[in-house]
C-alpha cells in the first residue's frame, strides 16, 4: 500500500482494515470489540487533553491521531456488522453541525453569544424529545460520566427550564451554607461517614456551579491547579535535594516555608 495513493484518512481507514483482516491481521486488533475499548478511548482522550495543556504542537498532534484511530476503529467494527460506516459517522455529525447553527447554514438572524447559546439549547431540546418520550431534561447524560462533567451537565440542562438563581450571591451564599453543614458534621461526637461524605459531596456539587455562573470549565480549573500544585511541590524536592533531604524529614512548618518560597518564585 503506497502511502501517496491515499489522503491520511483514507490510509488510516485501510491500515484499520488490514488490521482486522482475519487472513493475517492483528491477534490484538482482531480481539477488540466496542466495549473493550471503552478504557483506551477514555484514556486517549485524557492524553489529548494533557497534551493540549502543555502547549506542544507535535504532542497535541501525536495524540489527537491516537484518538481518531479510535473513532476508525469504531467505525470499522461497526461496518463489520452492516451497522453504519466511518464515513457515515462523519456525514451525520456534519449533518448535525449544520442542523444547530442555523445562523451560519439557515436563515435564523441570531447574532450574539447569549442568543446563539439558546438557539443551540433550544435545537438540542428538541432532538433529545424526538428520541425520548419521557420528557426528562436529563435524558441522554449518561450515568457513567467523571463526576464534575456530570454535575455541570446536570446543572446546565435544569438551568434550561429556569431552575437556576439569576446571579453569583446566592451561589456564594449556597457554598457557604454547604461548608457550614460539613462542619457541623465534623464536629459531632459520633460521626457518621456516610453523612460526612454526602455533605462534602454537596459542596462539590455547589463550587462547580459557581464555576458554571462565572463561565470557568471546573475540569480545566482543577487541572491547572493539579499541575500548579505537582510544579510547585516537586520544586520543594529539588529544592531539598540540593541538601540531601526529602519531604518527610521536615515538619509541616518547615514544608510550608519552603512552599511560600517556591510560589514566589512561580
Amino acid at each position: 500500500m503506497s502511502r501517496s495513493n491515499f489522503s491520511g484518512t483514507e490510509a488510516l481507514i485501510n491500515v484499520m482494515q488490514r488490521l482486522r483482516d482475519p487472513n493475517g491481521g492483528c491477534p490484538w486488533d482482531l480481539k477488540q470489540t466496542m466495549t473493550s475499548l471503552i478504557p483506551y478511548t477514555i484514556e486517549e482522550a485524557y492524553e489529548v487533553a494533557a497534551a493540549i495543556t502543555e502547549g506542544n504542537p507535535e504532542e497535541i498532534k501525536d495524540e489527537l491521531g491516537d484518538l481518531l484511530f479510535q473513532v476508525v476503529f469504531y467505525g470499522q467494527l461497526a461496518a463489520e456488522q452492516q451497522q453504519f460506516t466511518f464515513d457515515q459517522i462523519a456525514q451525520h455529525t456534519a449533518d448535525k453541525l449544520i442542523r444547530r447553527h442555523p445562523h451560519v447554514f439557515g436563515s435564523s438572524t441570531t447574532q450574539t453569544d447569549e442568543e446563539i447559546k439558546t438557539q443551540w439549547e433550544q435545537i438540542k431540546a428538541e432532538e433529545r424529545a424526538a428520541k425520548d418520550s419521557s420528557g426528562s431534561v436529563f435524558h441522554g447524560i449518561p450515568d457513567n460520566l467523571p463526576s464534575i462533567l456530570m454535575a455541570q451537565k446536570l446543572q446546565k440542562r435544569a438551568a434550561n427550564v429556569g431552575f437556576d438563581w439569576p446571579t453569583i450571591a446566592p451561589v456564594m451564599a449556597k457554598i457557604r451554607e454547604e461548608i457550614a453543614e460539613v462542619e457541623e458534621e465534623l464536629t459531632k461526637s459520633e460521626r457518621d461517614q456516610q453523612a460526612l461524605e454526602a455533605e462534602i459531596g454537596d459542596v462539590l456539587f455547589a463550587v462547580v456551579n459557581l464555576a458554571r455562573h462565572a463561565q470557568v470549565n471546573p475540569e480545566h480549573a482543577l487541572r491547572r491547579t493539579n499541575v500548579k500544585f505537582k510544579q510547585r511541590f516537586q520544586a520543594i524536592e529539588k529544592r531539598l535535594a540540593q541538601n540531601d533531604q526529602q519531604p518527610a524529614q521536615l515538619s509541616l512548618d518547615e514544608l510550608e516555608a519552603h512552599w511560600q518560597a517556591v510560589k514566589v518564585e512561580d
